[in-house]
């Protein structure tokens, strides 16, 4: 009895473990996306971490990614795209679009 109490306190404890889409981290500084390319792998979802170390807010918005997403002046924002074919998708920063640019580059 005490080894069967044990086993089921022990496939109770076991949980699986799920990774979750590859994280990648991308800063707006000084209206400008830092680094201004990221690689990610095809036909994966991926999360972007977007930290906008700005006083001013900052719009990442791309078209060919079809999102758009307002990152406040000093604050952060998540953003999961993908899964994408491979090639090239340009974004930019709506607030500043002449020096926010950037592109993901899908391998």
């Amino acid at each position: 009895m005490r080894y069967a109490l044990l086993i089921i306190a022990l496939c109770l404890s076991i949980t699986p473990v799920f990774a979750g889409p590859p994280v990648f981290t991308l800063e707006i500084k000084e209206h400008l996306f830092f680094p201004d390319e990221i690689t990610i792998p095809a036909n994966t979802k991926v999360k972007l971490h977007v930290k906008n170390l700005d006083a001013t807010a900052e719009e990442f918005e791309s078209y060919e990614l079809n999102r758009e997403k307002v990152i406040a002046g000093n604050s952060e924002a998540i953003i999961f795209i993908g899964p994408l074919d491979k090639g090239v998708y340009p974004f930019f920063g709506e607030f500043f679009p002449k020096t926010a640019q950037g592109k993901v580059i899908v391998e």
